[in-house]
């Protein structure tokens, strides 16, 4: 067997230009194939951070089914006990609580139905971007009480601006009629056109009093360190929850739960990538085949005299596809080991988007992408190259199994 070895190795350099190039097919696949798929799941990261920084966190904790009906009775009676549990996870880098009301938004002229919000606006710029969303006025105050900001297109929707007054009417949680007079104080565009749309946000503490909350809240938003963090952080939530004496039951859901569209759209997205990657090894395959077709035609004259002094042809075989994986295996550890160098780097500095920069930042996504470097980014797509390349070998490798030996000897190019 290593006599085959050695054979197999001094072979594919008796042409170092042909081999030479098809190794630098290979990896060429493999770099690209590494660095993007690093891309596109550090933009995922990037995408879902940001969209979890608007509204929903990484997880929340909520009364069971609230997240289906949303009906304001279904709440957290006591936030303080979830959030001495929250205190003990070092996973978790923020978390804050939230009130949430459906009502009547009246403006002098006009009247929306809309979601009203109540944060706790200090550990709310811990949780989301919605500080850094205002376009108008000022973000909310620890000391403010009847002060709101709203989204932009509900500013349009009901023609006002910073200093107007807007009348919230809705229910209580006992079932009492919610009402108060509440002020302008800011105005942000997330550029999620419904959340700007249907969402006014108040002061928690001012919530709790007109919606007659007896100091319940409705979700507890959790941020962690990192998005890899998340299944370690909503299985410590879950354990700690367990010894909690409750009458009804808290319900624990993340992120993939709480926004399925942005998954699929992940996914769908995902999909659309591996069959460009798929198109592009193919390409790849196509420049082993034609390498190693040309090698049998320059050597059917060798294969007839290797048969004639008794190589049976499964040696011949298993000589050419030991050929192919030496350069495959070569092509692709340069590969990797290329495109992991230029992904750390970029993982590090980030790649820089240019003129979209500053429209980013206004929705809270950095100006630069930063690629995520995996052990599933760095072997998948050269795993690929390997398998579609040693399907591909198989053809011209079986071809000279039907190798006659008389005519193989005179063949002549």
């Amino acid at each position: 067997m290593s006599v085959d070895i050695r054979m197999a190795w001094r072979n594919i350099w008796r042409n170092p230009r042909r081999t030479l190039l098809t190794i630098a097919a290979i990896t060429f696949a493999s770099l690209l194939l590494v660095f993007m798929l690093s891309f596109q799941f550090g933009s995922y990261e990037a995408m879902i951070n940001a969209a979890v920084k608007i509204q929903t966190g990484h997880l929340k904790v909520q009364a069971e089914g609230y997240n289906e009906k949303m009906n304001i009775r279904q709440a957290v009676p006591d936030p303080d006990a979830v959030c001495n549990i929250l205190d003990t996870i070092p996973e978790i880098d923020a978390y804050t609580s939230r009130g949430i009301g459906f009502s009547l938004i009246s403006s002098e002229d006009r009247t929306y139905g809309a979601m009203v919000v109540g944060i706790a606006p200090v550990r709310e710029a811990g949780v989301s971007t919605l500080r850094q969303l205002i376009r108008e006025g000022e973000y909310l105050s620890e000391n403010d009480t009847d002060k709101a900001i709203v989204g932009k297109l509900m500013a349009k929707n009901l023609q006002v601006g910073l200093g107007d007054e807007l009348t919230l009417l809705g229910q209580g949680r006992d079932g009492s009629v919610a009402a108060a007079v509440v002020t302008i104080k800011g105005i942000y565009s997330s550029g999620q056109d419904e959340f700007d749309r249907s969402a006014i946000h108040i002061p928690l503490e001012y919530f709790q009093e007109v919606y007659a909350m007896r100091g319940a809240v409705h979700e507890i938003a959790v941020i962690g360190k990192s998005l890899g963090d998340v299944a370690e952080i909503k299985k410590a939530v879950a354990s700690g929850l367990k010894p909690l004496k409750m009458k009804k039951p808290l319900a624990l859901l993340d992120w993939k739960e709480l926004m399925p569209g942005l998954l699929q759209a992940i996914s769908m997205d995902l999909v659309g990538g591996l069959i460009f990657w798929f198109l592009l090894i193919i390409v790849v395959a196509f420049s082993i085949l034609n390498t190693f077709l040309m090698a049998i035609f320059e050597r059917t004259r060798e294969f007839g005299v290797m048969m004639a002094i008794g190589t049976s042809p499964g040696r011949l075989t298993r000589l050419l596809l030991t050929e192919s994986m030496f350069m495959t295996a070569t092509g692709i550890a340069t590969g990797i080991l290329l495109g992991c160098l230029i992904t750390g780097y970029f993982q590090v500095y980030g790649i820089n988007l240019g003129d979209a920069n500053e429209l980013l930042r206004q929705y809270g996504i950095s100006g630069r992408i930063h690629p995520k470097l995996s052990l599933l980014s760095a072997l998948l797509g050269p795993a690929m190259v390997l398998f579609i390349t040693f399907l591909t070998a198989l053809y011209p490798a079986f071809k000279v199994r039907g190798l006659r030996i008389v005519e193989a000897m005179a063949y002549s190019q």
